[in-house]
C-alpha cells in the first residue's frame, strides 16, 4: 500500500537526480584539475585517488566533493535502514511461520550485501596515502567486486533445487573433513 506507483516514481527519480549530481560533481572536479602524474595506485580511477595526483585542487573543491558524497551516502544509508525497519516490522506481522521464513529468506541476503557499504565508506573517508597498502586493494575489492559476484548467488538461493544441492554438498564436505 505504501509503495504505490507514485512513491516508486518519486524514489527512482530522487535516486537518478542524486546519482547524476554526484557523478557530475566528480566528473567536473576531475576534468578541471591538471594532473602532475598519470599513475593511479588503484584498480581503477576513483575520484579520491585522482584528486590526490592533481597538481592543484582547491580546498573548496575537495571539501565540496567530500561533503556532497557524505551527505548522499548518509541519506541513502538512512533511507535503506528506514525501509528495512518497515519491511521487517511488516514481516513480523505475518501470521504464518512459513510466510515469515519466506519473507526473511528474501530480505536477509540483501542486508548482507548492504554491509559492504561500510567498506566503501571506509575506503572513501580515510586519508589517501601516496603508496596504498595491500589493505587498500582488499577494501576496494570488497566493495566493488564482491557484491556484484554475490548477487547471482543471492537470487539463486531462493531456488529450492539449489538450496537442496548446496545442503547436500555442505554435508558431503563436512563428512569428508570428519574422515580426515
Amino acid at each position: 500500500m505504501i509503495m504505490n506507483r507514485n512513491a516508486c516514481t518519486k524514489t527512482i527519480s530522487s535516486l537518478w537526480i542524486a546519482s547524476f549530481l554526484n557523478a557530475s560533481l566528480h566528473t567536473i572536479a576531475t576534468f578541471i584539475s591538471p594532473f602532475c602524474s598519470n599513475i593511479v595506485n588503484q584498480f581503477y580511477c576513483e575520484v579520491p585517488y585522482l584528486l590526490k595526483i592533481a597538481c592543484f585542487v582547491s580546498y573548496a573543491t575537495k571539501f565540496g566533493v567530500l561533503m556532497f558524497t557524505i551527505t548522499l551516502t548518509a541519506g541513502c544509508f538512512v533511507f535503506v535502514i528506514v525501509t528495512y525497519v518497515h519491511a521487517f516490522s511488516a514481516v513480523m506481522r505475518i501470521p504464518s511461520v512459513q510466510g515469515k521464513k519466506k519473507a526473511f529468506s528474501t530480505c536477509l541476503p540483501h542486508v548482507f550485501v548492504f554491509l559492504f557499504v561500510f567498506t566503501a565508506s571506509f575506503a572513501y573517508l580515510k586519508p589517501i596515502t601516496d603508496h596504498p597498502s595491500f589493505t587498500d586493494f582488499i577494501i576496494t575489492l570488497m566493495y566493488s567486486i564482491i557484491p556484484s559476484m554475490l548477487n547471482p548467488i543471492i537470487y539463486s538461493l531462493r531456488n529450492k533445487d539449489i538450496k537442496v544441492t548446496l545442503t547436500r554438498l555442505s554435508v558431503q564436505i563436512l563428512l569428508l573433513f570428519k574422515k580426515n
